[in-house]
């Protein structure tokens, strides 16, 4: 292009502007001009070469993506969640040096003009046309806001290049939005939108979260020297951005100094003040923004409530919609936290299991009557370093809340065909007299039917953990001494598709997720299962028979105050009198079972040691009335390979690990702990008048007279659960896991 039509051209630009200037204090159309095409000027409105509307158009602006925190039940922070962090405040709330500054050195005429500063755009356009491109920018406060809205709104990185690539289109129609922008809004209430969206570098979006990242303060408490820097970062924050080294530092300093300059230029500052200012260091803190449950205390239940949103569909149709929705959403999120109650299992958990340990211990901590999750803890840091033996998921709960597959559940699952028996009609004192062994005979012989009613066996014999004879055993003694073969003959009496329904009605899935499997072990846990899953099976015997669904969230308040509260979703699922026997029952076991060299809190409590068969994974769950938990421990590397055989953990060597030896001494620990200064709830007393005695055909045969001497009258009603006599001595044949008998249709 010669000169002549360098100058023809720019003749167009000031009539352009002088256009654009009268369209943005009319917000209305105003021209149509018709200009020829310029090769390679990148000049153009929407569809190309047309003519020129000047005209406000609505600019469509989204929510800012804002971040969620996680409060525990008192309203302290535990964890917070963000796309961008950000933390929008009040232009009241940002200090006036601060607005200040970023006028001075953005947009010093920002309170005079309209949609765009029509000298600095005339100055812009004509050093960017005789440039050969777009190199200086004569953009306006409104102007920017605009692309940034923009900019945040893309859905792909295509998107976003276009919100910022340099050509006139772009900035025509960022004029028509900043016109519309213009009229819609005071100048205050854009100007605190540019102070909320601008990004200042180092992960920090908004001028509070870079004031707490660049300086550990509000923005309302930025010193002058401060509001330069901040105000400084905004025009190309990546060159400047602290975070990444001392040359980084270095540029953000200056270009401070030069907002400095600027101030004291427009008469903002004096020279005195100006020169104090440079004298004070950057002042950069880098404080940390954690994010994510990584960066929480509480791991674990972090985890959970995450997991929690992203899989429910109320919370978005889709897992985009509903990982927005925590990321983006801006809300406060109150959970069932008690942070004394985690610190119980805390401590708890690391008294005797290492972090180091190859085996793992994981608690939850459930309420009885609310569902309320108070605490999940582990034995391992929460992370992905496997150099630190650190844990990824969270074992202290089922798959679909970030959890894995679980362990088999052991002996815990005869309290399920306990509570089926009860329910049916047998009395405490019902029993019957079984062997050493329990024969399950095959598929077309055996007594057990599935929910589909198949038959489902499979040659297989389950034994007791002692060198004795079953004998006789009633409901009581069979609990305490956890007899698997008193189990398996009880679960043919009620039926297995009871017990498992029964199992059912307590909420019990497994934590992978697929089918439970109806074998006729399932009384002895060969279901995998997870702390969470098992405490809150325990906690509605606690309450009297009311089964309520496990919760973490209480409120969720959105980023304009609006609140939403969540109550425990409950109902009543056994007779309060079968749950009152239950308890009487389980009670015995601290006393009279498994339980009785570990011992019991103080106050009524009631529980059943688990011990699976090979000794693939040891738990133990129980309750009072206040508080209910679960406690497992296993090998996450595979519980059959790695089984609790001749190890090491806490420090102690254990030959055989049963209910009794890690986990239960965890349960007590925590505990007592946990219920420190919680006044003691007793368990109803049973109904004698309806479980006292015991029924025609179930009762106990009367004892053959003693001989005069010599002789041995002890029964044995030790089972699944007690360690052999001497620890040493070769391992039990089984104890309350049996093998997984699949069914065959």
């Amino acid at each position: 292009m010669q000169a002549s039509g360098k100058a023809r051209f720019g003749n167009a630009i000031l009539t352009l502007v002088k256009l654009i200037a009268a369209a943005s204090m009319a917000g209305v159309l105003v021209a149509a001009v018709g200009l020829p095409a310029i090769g390679g000027a990148g000049f153009g409105a929407k569809s190309g070469v047309e003519s020129l509307r000047i005209e406000a158009e609505e600019l469509n602006e989204p929510p800012l993506p804002e971040k969620t925190v996680l409060l525990d039940n008192d309203g302290k922070q535990i964890a917070q969640f963000y796309f961008q962090n950000r933390e929008s405040v009040p232009l009241s709330k940002i200090a006036p040096v601060m607005q200040q500054a970023i006028i001075a050195i953005e947009d010093f005429r920002f309170y005079e003009h309209g949609a765009l500063d029509i000298e600095g755009t005339i100055r812009a356009m004509t050093k960017n046309f005789f440039g050969g491109g777009v190199v200086q920018g004569g953009s306006s406060i409104t102007q920017q806001y605009v692309k940034l809205v923009i900019f945040n709104s893309a859905e792909t990185e295509e998107e976003q290049l276009k919100a910022i690539e340099a050509t006139y289109t772009r900035k025509l129609n960022e004029i028509r939005y900043a016109m519309a922008i213009e009229n819609k809004y005071s100048k205050d209430e854009i100007l605190n939108r540019y102070l909320n969206i601008s990004y200042f570098g180092d992960g920090a979006y908004g001028i509070e979260a870079a004031s707490k990242r660049f300086f550990d303060k509000h923005a309302s408490e930025l010193e002058l020297h401060e509001a330069a820097t901040l105000a400084g970062a905004v025009q190309n924050p990546s060159q400047t951005d602290p975070g990444r080294g001392k040359e980084y530092r270095a540029r953000l300093l200056s270009r401070r100094n030069t907002v400095l300059d600027r101030m004291e230029e427009l008469d903002k500052i004096t020279p005195a003040q100006a020169a104090a200012a440079k004298q004070e260091k950057l002042g950069y803190k880098g404080e940390k923004m954690p994010g994510g449950c990584e960066d929480s205390s509480y791991p674990y239940f972090c985890l959970y409530v995450q997991n929690d949103i992203l899989n429910n569909p109320d919370f978005g149709k889709t897992e985009k919609a509903r990982r927005d929705f925590l990321n983006r959403g801006g809300l406060t999120i109150r959970t069932t936290l008690d942070t004394k109650m985690q610190k119980a299992a805390d401590d708890a958990i690391k008294k005797f299991v290492y972090p180091s340990d190859e085996q793992v211990a994981s608690e939850a901590l459930v309420e009885p009557g609310t569902g309320a999750i108070k605490a999940l803890a582990a034995s391992r840091k929460f992370g992905d370093n496997k150099k630190k033996n650190e844990m990824s998921y969270n074992l202290a709960a089922n798959r679909s809340h970030g959890g894995g597959s679980g362990f088999q559940a052991g002996s815990t699952f005869k309290v399920i065909t306990l509570l089926t028996a009860l329910d049916n009609g047998m009395k405490l004192n019902d029993g019957f007299g079984t062997g050493k062994t329990y024969d399950i005979p095959t598929n077309a012989l055996s007594p057990f039917r599935d929910c589909k009613g198949n038959r489902t066996g499979e040659t297989h014999q389950v034994f007791n953990s002692s060198e004795g004879a079953g004998g006789f055993n009633t409901l009581q003694t069979g609990t305490w001494g956890s007899v698997n073969t008193f189990f398996m003959k009880l679960e043919e009496h009620v039926g297995l598709c009871k017990v498992v329904k029964m199992a059912q009605k307590l909420g019990i899935e497994r934590a992978d997720g697929a089918k439970l499997r109806e074998v006729p072990t399932f009384t002895l846990g060969v279901n995998e299962m997870d702390p969470v899953t098992v405490a809150n099976a325990y906690a509605t015997i606690g309450a009297r028979g009311k089964y309520c669904a496990p919760m973490v969230i209480t409120e969720i308040v959105d980023r304009d105050g609006k609140a939403t509260n969540y109550k425990p979703d409950c109902d009543q699922v056994l007779d309060e009198k079968v749950a009152d026997a239950a308890s009487s029952i389980l009670s015995g076991v601290f006393t009279k079972g498994t339980m009785t060299g570990v011992g019991g809190i103080g106050r009524d409590a009631a529980g059943k040691t688990g011990t699976t068969d090979g000794y693939t994974a040891a738990w133990f769950a129980g309750y009072t009335p206040d508080l209910a938990s679960a406690v497992s421990i296993g090998d996450p590397r595979g519980a059959f390979k790695y089984d609790l055989t001749g190890v090491t953990i806490g420090g102690q060597s254990f030959p055989y690990v049963y209910g009794a030896s890690i986990s239960g001494p965890i349960w007590k620990y925590t505990m007592l702990k946990a219920l420190k200064g919680v006044p003691a709830t007793d368990f109803t007393p049973v109904d004698m008048s309806e479980f006292g005695g015991c029924s025609p055909g179930f009762c106990q045969p009367k004892p053959k007279p003693k001989p005069e001497r010599g002789g041995d009258d002890r029964g044995d009603d030790r089972g699944g659960d007690n360690p052999p006599p001497d620890d040493n001595g070769p391992p039990p044949p089984d104890d309350g896991g049996g093998v997984i008998i699949p069914a065959v249709n």
